[in-house]
């Protein structure tokens, strides 16, 4: 004799919770309650899971052959319609996993009721973000790398352009232009190894945790951990329902992308002024004034620099939606995905228009090579020259103070000082060692360093991202 369905009761149109209830949720209370709205983006995971979960359950006996084929051949129907977008989402069946079981059940009867045994919405949803999560690193990693072989492929067209490098935003020593392309492929680099070690700690299957004491029916968690794609599976029921460390350490990842994404604009965004002019932006990625029509506003870098603090404000409300909470799952916990989905979704997006301004961005050599004409910014070299000959650091120092202080004075640049003025704060020194110092060609070509802006260091950091970046 098959039990009554909760779903023939018209007072309670819950079926997940019904039985218990004389009445169903208050109109307001449903409307509330209801995530739908946001966690039918899970709807390939909850499928996916369900999927497995079936698999499995028909492998330990405890549903039919039958009944699994049913069950496998009315998800992917619903999987079929939900891509299309005709399929009707609820808003009173409160989640994604209460409409596509509904929908099974109302498509083949019970073999659908026999799909949530041996587990709990607790386990599914916890189940679902995690492979969400999974998937959305994955994207994310093959659009840095997009990103990074877009600058590694500036760099090598930029190679021996020179620029000014800037420290508190003051000219500070000359660096090639591909060096800086590079460091920016570092910075991505870093942010594409975060990802990668967080989803190590993303890819643990919570499934058949139950709600939080694990069940008594017989599972293979084995089973649908291999189905799914994750590394092991969770070690404590309790914990792995009511984790969430994954979620925020995805967003705090995402989080500094953004603010590297933010300071990259930044960079961008001054050089592209009349002040600067080092760069020209596409007209595709500025718009102009309604009002003043000569302008050419690089609105998609500002905008980027904006959608950084909605980033960074995600990985805030997660933190301290979870700082409160008791052991094991809370319904605080449905208040994930928003913050989640859109920081994801933000940063993304962000990655993508990046990665076309950088293809498209045209770098204005003359005024690059203008620029490097002021602000003594071979000083540091001729420093370093000194040095070399056994002059003590600190008194290096001040005499090439002494000497940047004279050429203020005079108007004129280091490499224009007259052999007197050099050698009046340079004494024991001959002139042609200074000199050969001076001027940014040559302070560039005077880096030696491993990593640093030399020639010859650029070269070997541009052969080894090619290499690196060829195999991803």
């Amino acid at each position: 004799m098959t039990p009554s369905n909760p779903n023939n009761d018209a007072k309670n149109k819950n079926s997940a919770w019904g039985g218990r209830f004389e009445s169903g949720p208050a109109e307001l209370a449903a409307r509330y309650s209801a995530s739908v709205a946001i966690d039918q983006g899970l709807w390939r995971e909850d499928i996916d899971g369900s999927l497995a979960h079936a698999a499995m359950l028909c492998a330990q006996g405890n549903i039919s052959k039958n009944e699994l084929e049913a069950i496998t051949t009315g998800l992917n129907a619903i999987a079929a319609e939900i891509a299309a977008g005709t399929f009707v989402f609820k808003s009173e069946l409160e989640d994604v996993h209460m409409n596509i079981e509904s929908a099974l059940i109302a498509r083949i009867g019970d073999p659908g009721r026999k799909l949530h045994t041996a587990r709990s919405r607790n386990d599914q949803v916890a189940t679902d973000t995690r492979l969400w999560v999974l998937r959305a690193i994955d994207q994310l990693c093959g659009t840095i790398v997009s990103l990074q072989k877009v600058f590694v492929d500036r760099a090598g067209h930029e190679k021996t352009t020179i620029i000014p490098a800037y420290t508190h935003l003051q000219r500070a020593q000359p660096v090639l232009l591909s060096h800086w392309l590079l460091a920016w492929v570092e910075k991505f680099e870093r942010d594409h190894s975060r990802l990668l070690d967080t989803r190590r700690r993303v890819s643990v299957s919570p499934l058949g945790s139950a709600a939080v004491a694990g069940t008594s029916i017989s599972i293979d968690r084995e089973m649908t951990r291999k189905a799914l794609g994750f590394d092991s599976v969770s070690r404590n029921s309790l914990d792995a329902t009511s984790d969430r460390d994954f979620a925020v350490e995805f967003v705090f990842d995402l989080a500094l992308i953004g603010v590297h994404l933010s300071s990259l604009a930044e960079d961008w965004i001054l050089w592209s002024t009349t002040e600067f002019g080092f760069v020209r932006i596409a007209d595709q990625w500025c718009t102009g004034s309604s009002i003043m029509p000569q302008k050419r506003n690089p609105d998609m870098l500002e905008l980027m620099r904006g959608k950084s603090a909605r980033v960074i404000g995600s990985l805030q409300t997660l933190l301290v939606l979870l700082k409160g909470l008791p052991t094991a799952y809370n319904r605080d916990l449905q208040e994930d995905k928003a913050p989640m989905f859109d920081a994801f979704e933000t940063v993304l997006e962000s990655l993508k228009v990046i990665t076309e301004v950088a293809r498209s961005i045209e770098f204005r050599r003359e005024r690059m090579a203008e620029s490097l004409n002021s602000g003594f910014m071979d000083a540091t070299t001729l420093m370093e020259t000194l040095i070399r000959n056994q002059v003590p650091m600190r008194t290096a120092h001040e005499v090439v103070g002494t000497l940047v202080k004279t050429a203020e004075k005079t108007g004129k640049q280091l490499s224009e000082l007259t052999d007197a003025e050099l050698s009046s704060a340079a004494t024991g020194i001959r002139t042609e060692v200074l000199r050969a110092a001076l001027g940014p060609a040559r302070a560039v070509a005077a880096f030696s360093s491993a990593g640093s802006t030399g020639l010859a260091s650029v070269e070997k950091q541009l052969e080894w991202w090619k290499a690196t970046l060829a195999s991803r």
